[in-house]
């Protein structure tokens, strides 16, 4: 048995609130442009059931992370289910798996706004990712989202 194999699974749940729509909020899951504006841009975007969300990113001198993401359930302005993997690559032929992820986002209507949960069940691989680091990146991206939405 190799000892350097084995998961941690962690589930996390942040919510946020944001004082637009949930269709203002959802539409900035669902099309491409907008949520280019808050999240890496995608190589390929499908957002429909059993479509796939892939992109790729990182620093210029640091390896580049890819997130391939399938789209399991989809209700318009209320839910998005996903399922994603997470690799990192120093180069092309050395890739690393680090998690595989299902989450949740809905979004909830309240009195001046949206209340946005965002809900992570990861199995992260090898000891290559943590969950205090997923949870810091999902913070990050939830709060560039908010900052885009108060642009719009």
């Amino acid at each position: 048995m190799n000892n350097n194999h084995f998961v941690e699974h962690h589930t996390f749940a942040i919510e946020r609130h944001y004082h637009v729509s949930p269709a203002t909020v959802f539409a900035a899951w669902a099309d491409p442009v907008a949520k280019s504006k808050w999240f890496p841009q995608a190589e390929q975007f499908e957002f429909r059931v059993g479509g796939r969300e892939f992109n790729r990113g990182g620093g210029t001198t640091g390896p580049i992370y890819t997130f391939d993401a399938r789209y399991e359930e989809i209700v318009k302005d209320l839910r998005i289910v996903y399922s994603y993997i997470m690799d990192r690559e120093k180069t092309p032929v050395n890739k690393v798996r680090i998690s595989a992820s299902l989450t949740t986002v809905e979004f909830k209507t309240v009195e001046d706004g949206t209340r946005l949960i965002y809900t992570e069940q990861a199995a992260f691989l090898d000891g290559h990712d943590t969950p205090d680091l997923r949870m810091q990146g999902t913070h990050s991206f939830l709060n560039q989202l908010g900052e885009y939405l108060e642009s719009v």
